[in-house]
């Protein structure tokens, strides 16, 4: 806990020109305030982030309680500069994995351990430095007072993201920030890929973390996973942060398969847990008629493809029933996404 000397500090060095509005830059001064009365952790999953651990260590605001490094079995001297910073920072915790688990491994050991160490809040910063530390105060905020459960950056609403995010990956996300809002029920969130988040105690208790995506799709299985339980998520606009000396590895042509297929399964799941076995809702029989006719559709599609090269004509009837199908698959996918966004219209 920090003293108001300290928090009259801590509010005086915001920064005062970041190109907000008057309302975001006051948002900021009351998050602050309020995360004065909370515990906050802040997990930080680092895999070969020698070079740029210091830089996140270094800048964490001063209310936060905690920093629970997650070392990723890196091959680097991540572990060894952590355990230097650590002997002058006490708030260090440094927690190392023997084997690689990935992304979301690493933050589903940081979430365990926030949460059998009674933490209010606890965010989300990579190892990488992409997620500016000035932001934080917006991120908790929604949470600290209460608003929602799970509170998560959103870049792309930026005027700067197309121009600052690299084109391949600023489309990759557009993507699968579609896809997202159809499996997870939260339509009023974009940016589905960003890891800067802030989850409250309520939420760490519930989520079982031994189950959570451990690999780059890890956001996308949170969100679907907070929609089951039906808590409360909002998205809080952020400048993107890229060019300041992180590698990534990741390959868009095999990242987006990957996590749409996961997507797909992560949907079917929702539907069964949320609308067939905690609480029916008739969307499932809109969604399942919608699918049963979209793959009609494409038999009747391929059968007119096949007659149309074959024969060289195209049959009146398996024409029709190709419209047909098609336009009612789409009025009942229509509907069941309608009354999915009906359903989770509270949970902003």
């Amino acid at each position: 806990m920090i003293n108001k000397e300290h928090l009259q500090t801590l509010l005086s060095s915001l920064p005062s020109t970041r190109g907000v509005t008057r309302e975001l830059r006051r948002e900021e001064r009351v998050a602050v305030e309020e995360a004065a009365q909370c515990r906050i952790a802040v997990v930080v999953p680092a895999y070969n982030e020698e070079r740029q651990i210091v830089k996140v260590l270094s800048t964490m605001p001063e209310y936060v309680d905690h920093v629970v490094v997650v070392n990723d079995a890196s091959r680097d001297r991540t572990a060894d500069v952590t355990k230097e910073i650590a002997r002058k920072d006490k708030r260090i915790v440094l927690l190392n994995h023997d084997v690689n688990q990935g992304v979301g491994g690493a933050i589903a050991t940081g979430y365990k351990w926030s949460r059998d160490n009674d933490v209010d809040v606890a965010v989300v910063m990579a190892g990488d430095a992409q997620m500016d530390p000035k932001d934080l105060p917006l991120i908790i905020g929604p949470v600290v007072r209460g608003e929602v459960d799970y509170s998560k950056a959103n870049r792309l609403v930026s005027g700067e993201a197309f121009r600052l995010i690299p084109k391949v990956r600023y489309f990759g996300n557009s993507v699968l920030s579609l896809l997202t809002k159809i499996a997870s029920g939260y339509w009023h969130v974009a940016d589905s890929q960003t890891g800067y988040t802030a989850i409250n105690r309520k939420a760490l208790h519930l989520i079982d973390w031994d189950r959570m995506y451990r690999r780059y799709g890890q956001p996308n299985d949170l969100l679907v996973r907070l929609n089951v339980y039906d808590l409360r998520v909002r998205d809080v606009p952020v400048e993107p942060v890229y060019n300041v000396g992180e590698r990534s590895g990741i390959k868009i042509h095999r990242v987006v398969p990957t996590i749409s297929w996961l997507l797909l399964k992560l949907f079917l799941w929702r539907m069964k847990e949320k609308y067939i076995i905690r609480d029916f809702h008739p969307l499932i029989f809109f969604y399942t008629l919608g699918f049963c006719l979209a793959v009609a559709s494409v038999a009747f599609l391929a059968r007119l493809v096949w007659i149309w090269i074959t024969r060289a004509y195209v049959p009146d009837i398996t024409a029709l029933a190709f419209v047909f199908c098609s336009v009612s698959a789409l009025q009942s996918l229509f509907f069941a996404m309608w009354f999915d966004m009906g359903r989770n219209e509270g949970l902003k």
